[in-house]
Formats: structure tokens, C-alpha cells, sequence
């Protein structure tokens, strides 16, 4: 009881935490990042739209990270972390899907272009969805764990494919702003704004995949109440 009332309060903290980084991201990506000079307004959702596709890459890194662990070692928690991170990686990686045309259509002209990083992301939002339907579908116990893992450990080349896609092709997406070379970079203010939005989000991420964890390790919990109660049961 101790140990429940303790991760409550950790949750709840957590939660408040998460909570007040939001408010100051919004805060700073509104008011204190300066308007770009090109795009303008508009040019704000950059900061949710990275932040959001920075987030969707590390779910999908514990995806292959929780894979390789359950298949090396056959353990629960790996599998769990497996899970819960695709299906809230799968959110983010929404978010990117959503913020991206917002944000092209008023730049470009229209919504969607089938080109290199584009494509690659839709991708990776499928990869996403196969690997929870593959967690769903199949039902027989221990071949779903397994099959989704091959299938997460596989998918995870979208990931470095998604990032180096503007840099290996010529794309309607605009070139790299971090890391892109001479003439890229960012003004300091928007440097800062684009960090505290990323941490609001890895806090936002890590309270959902805490969440999603807890719920698995509850299953997992009254799952072997009910096989103790039947073999009590039978035996009586």
C-alpha cells in the first residue's frame, strides 16, 4: 500500500510538472522566439512540429531497444517498455504528421508532397500502426511479443532514414537548420525556445509511457491473481 500511495504521489508530481513546462513553452515559443523573418508566424509551429518528431524517434529507439531486450532475455519489462513506447511514440509521430502540413501549406502552397522525408515519416507513422495491430491481432500468447519484436527491431532502420532524408535528397522539405552546415543555425532566443519545447515534450513523454507501464505491470498483476484463483479452483 505504501509503495502504491508513493508512485500516486510521484505521478501526480510528475503530472504538475509536465503541466507547468507546457504553459512555459507555449510562453516562450509565442512570446519570447523572435518571429522569423522569412515564414513568419506561421513559422512558430516548427517548435512543436520538431519537438514532436524528436520524441516520435526516441519512442521508436525504446521500441528497438525493449525488442532486442525481450528476444535476448525473454523479460516482461522489456516487452512492456516495448509496447507502451510504440503506442505513445505513435501519438507523437501523429503530431508530426498533422503540424507538417499546418505548417506547409501556408509556405509552400499545399498540404502534402510525396518526397524522401515526407514519405519516410508516413512511413515510420505505419511502422507505428503495424507493430501495435501485430500486439492486437495475433493472439496467440508469447508469438504476438515475439513477432512484434522482429517487426520493431526491423522498422527502426525508418528512424536514421527519416533524419538523413533531406541531407541524401533533394526534397520539398526545407533543408536542415541544426546541423546542416554552413549557412544553417538558429538565433540563440529560438535555440532556447526549441529546448525547453523538446524537454516539455520528453516530460509529456515520459509521464504517458510511466503511465502505460503501470498499466501493463496491473495487467500483468491480475492476469496471475486469475490463473492463481483457477488453479485454486481445481484443486478444490
Amino acid at each position: 500500500m505504501e509503495k502504491v500511495r508513493h508512485r500516486d504521489t510521484s505521478l501526480v508530481l510528475h503530472l504538475l510538472l509536465t503541466l507547468v513546462w507546457v504553459f512555459v513553452a507555449l510562453y516562450m515559443i509565442f512570446q519570447y522566439a523572435p518571429e522569423e523573418a522569412t515564414m513568419g508566424e506561421v513559422q512558430r509551429i516548427f517548435y512543436i512540429h520538431v519537438s514532436s518528431a524528436w520524441t516520435a524517434f526516441l519512442a521508436y529507439l525504446l521500441v528497438f531497444v525493449g525488442s532486442v531486450g525481450y528476444l535476448w532475455k525473454r523479460a516482461p519489462l522489456a516487452d512492456h517498455l516495448a509496447q507502451a513506447s510504440g503506442e505513445v511514440g505513435l501519438v507523437f509521430c501523429t503530431c508530426v504528421l498533422v503540424t507538417g502540413p499546418l505548417w506547409a501549406k501556408p509556405v509552400w502552397g499545399i498540404w502534402w508532397t510525396w518526397d524522401a522525408r515526407l514519405t519516410s515519416t508516413f512511413v515510420l507513422w505505419l511502422l507505428f500502426v503495424a507493430y501495435l495491430m501485430l500486439r492486437s491481432y495475433v493472439l496467440n500468447p508469447g508469438r504476438a511479443e515475439v513477432l512484434a519484436a522482429v517487426a520493431g527491431i526491423i522498422g527502426f532502420v525508418d528512424v536514421p532514414i527519416v533524419y538523413m532524408s533531406i541531407r541524401w535528397w533533394r526534397t520539398q522539405h526545407p533543408q536542415p537548420v541544426i546541423a546542416g552546415g554552413e549557412g544553417s543555425g538558429l538565433d540563440p532566443a529560438m535555440w532556447i525556445t526549441l529546448l525547453v519545447t523538446w524537454g516539455a515534450f520528453l516530460c509529456l513523454f515520459s509521464y504517458l509511457l510511466r503511465q502505460r507501464l503501470w498499466l501493463a505491470e496491473a495487467r500483468r498483476e491480475a492476469r496471475k491473481l486469475r490463473q492463481e484463483l483457477a488453479l485454486q479452483g481445481s484443486t478444490e
